[in-house]
C-alpha cells in the first residue's frame, strides 16, 4: 500500500495535493482576506483539477451571507473576522461548490485582517483558518506580523498548512 503521508516538505501543496488524490477527497475553498490566493496555490501543482472543485472568493461582507450562507446575525454581531465566520465559511461551501449534486468532502476558508486598518474591531494580522472535514471543524487563529501581502501570503501558506496536519492525524 502506498504511504499516505505525501506531504513533502520542499512543495507542502504538492504533497497535500498528492494526499487528497490518494485518498479520493475533494476541496472547497472559501477566502475573505486572501482574495483567491488560496485557491491560485491549491490548484498550482498538476493533478489539482481531480480533487480541487473550486473556490469562491467572499470579500464583500455581505457576499459571505448571500452566497456561502454565514448566519446573518452572526456576521452582526461579531463582524466578518471571526473564528465562528470561518467555522461557517467552511464548513457550508463544501455544499456551495458541489459537483455533480455531491459536496466537497473538506472545506477550507480564510477571513481577517491584511491591513493597512483595523476591521470590525480586529487589529490588523487578525487571521482565521477554517478546516471542515467531515463532521469535524477545526478553526487556528493567527496573529499575524508584516504588510499587507506578507500577511495575505503568510495566510496562504498557514492554511495549506492547516489542511496538511489535519490530514495526517
Amino acid at each position: 500500500m502506498p504511504d499516505e503521508r505525501l506531504i513533502d516538505e520542499v512543495d507542502q501543496t504538492a504533497g497535500l495535493i498528492a494526499t487528497l488524490t490518494l485518498r479520493g477527497l475533494t476541496v472547497a475553498v472559501a477566502e475573505s482576506l486572501t482574495g483567491g490566493q488560496l485557491t491560485a496555490e491549491l490548484t498550482r501543482p498538476a493533478g489539482a483539477s481531480a480533487v480541487v472543485n473550486g473556490g469562491v472568493v467572499v470579500y464583500a461582507t455581505e457576499l459571505k451571507h448571500s452566497v456561502v450562507g454565514v448566519d446573518e446575525t452572526l456576521i452582526g454581531e461579531h463582524g466578518p473576522v471571526h473564528p465562528d465566520v470561518a467555522r461557517q465559511l467552511a464548513e457550508r461551501v463544501r455544499a456551495v461548490l458541489a459537483v455533480d449534486g455531491k459536496a466537497a468532502d473538506i472545506g477550507i476558508s480564510t477571513t481577517g485582517v491584511a491591513g493597512p486598518d483595523p476591521q470590525g474591531g480586529q487589529p490588523v494580522g487578525t487571521v482565521f483558518v477554517g478546516v471542515a472535514v467531515g463532521p469535524d471543524t477545526w478553526v487556528e487563529a493567527l496573529q499575524l506580523a508584516g504588510d499587507r501581502a506578507g500577511i495575505r501570503a503568510r495566510t496562504v501558506t498557514a492554511a495549506v498548512a492547516a489542511l496538511a496536519a489535519r490530514l495526517a492525524e
